[in-house]
């Protein structure tokens, strides 16, 4: 325990009394320190403990604590990193090219677990080499409404880098205000219809286990294995300046699209629209311009799989918490997990920046708050102890 002793002082001269102000606290008169809280806001979010089990584990280390209080303490100290969300939030949206994607968030309800959405907008320059930090954006929504993402990207106009979902289509209407959004297709996403009807490696697997083995396509392994070189050719321009990538797909790239979409159009000619790889060629067919866009700007990515990295932990804790309390607690989840995959996009501990980002953001000079982000804070704290 930590007992701070502010002594009062009077002038007989003014007759005034002075006296040392107190230490902040992240929660008004709160016994919560900046390490607890980090400590705990990162296990919630960050490795998936719910708060409950965090309440048994101290409840056995002789320390009491109660849910609600534990939830009050996340409420406050998501209060208190408010600002440095709101610069983190103008700092991805100000980016030239984002991933997007969104992912299934299960939600307590009454009588029943409603299913809300989590949404991820990522900015990420390091493949084209720029200069700007990395970072993760992320929103709560009850349902999967496309009011949604033109909301989250009201003021943004760019490239949005995403799958195929319709809930998108507006933002890239020509009339879009205050200007259009320029769609980039994912080339992973596209690649799994034909990798799951040419994955040989499943079908060895069931027939050895005795079940029955879904039959492999030829011309599902052919278009996989047309595929493949794309990726290898954008494994060795990663982290190439802009200009560089692109002269490199028009030169190795570009023939081996074009040879792609000859030979698909001519096989589709040949299968049933009911057909599940002609349902698979008809995905990259019908937006092949939205698939070529890697061949017109080097600062775009072959695939989007910078958000699905983003909400791969989620993924992987909605087997831990199984679901949101409510509403308002998808939206604090959204918050957090904002700032703490941030942290991470950028090889700094989460829960070390969080507990030195609650100590200090009280008394930081407002002016200079942006020295607290993740990316910054690591240079502030190298040049506080030189």
């Amino acid at each position: 325990m930590i007992q701070y002793v502010r002594e009062k002082f009077s002038c007989r001269d003014c007759e005034t009394i002075s006296q040392p102000p107190a230490p902040f606290h992240v929660v008004a008169r709160g016994w919560a320190g900046p390490s607890f809280l980090a400590m705990m806001l990162f296990e919630k979010f960050g490795q998936h403990q719910p708060l409950n089990r965090q309440v048994e584990r101290y409840a056995r280390e002789g320390v009491p604590l109660s849910l609600s209080t534990l939830a009050d303490q996340v409420g406050a100290a998501a209060a208190a990193l408010q600002p440095l969300h709101e610069l983190l939030k103008a700092h991805v949206l100000a980016a030239e090219r984002l991933h997007g994607d969104d992912t299934t968030v299960p939600v307590l309800a009454k009588g029943k677990t409603a299913t809300g959405r989590i949404w991820t907008y990522v900015r990420d320059d390091r493949p084209f080499g720029g200069p700007a930090p990395p970072a993760a954006l992320f929103f709560y929504s009850a349902n999967r409404a496309g009011e949604h993402p033109r909301q989250h990207l009201a003021g943004y106009g760019g490239i949005l880098q995403a799958d195929a979902y319709g809930g998108y289509a507006k933002l890239y209407a020509t009339d879009r205000q205050p200007k259009p959004i320029l769609e980039a297709g994912c080339w992973s996403h596209a690649r799994r219809y034909f990798f799951v009807l040419a994955d040989i490696a499943t079908h060895a697997r069931r027939k050895a286990e005795g079940q029955k083995a879904v039959p492999i396509s030829p011309l599902a392994l052919e278009a996989v294995r047309r595929m493949d070189p794309l990726f290898d050719i954008e494994r060795a321009i990663n982290g190439k300046p802009a200009a560089e990538r692109l002269a490199m797909r028009r030169e190795l790239s570009a023939p081996l699209v074009a040879e792609l979409e000859a030979w698909m159009r001519e096989q589709r000619l040949r299968l049933s629209r009911h057909d599940d790889v002609a349902k698979a060629m008809d995905y990259m067919l019908k937006r092949w311009p939205v698939f070529t866009r890697f061949l017109e700007d080097g600062r775009v990515c072959l695939t989007n799989n910078t958000a699905e990295r983003a909400l791969r932990g989620i993924a992987l804790g909605r087997k831990s918490w199984l679901f949101a309390g409510s509403d308002r607690g998808g939206q604090r989840a959204a918050f957090m997990y904002s700032l703490i995959v941030t942290a991470k996009l950028n090889d700094v501990d989460p829960q070390a920046w969080l507990a030195a980002a609650l100590a200090r953001i009280a008394e930081h000079p407002s002016h200079r708050l942006a020295e607290l982000l993740p990316w910054n804070w690591t240079k502030l704290v190298i040049k506080q102890a030189a």
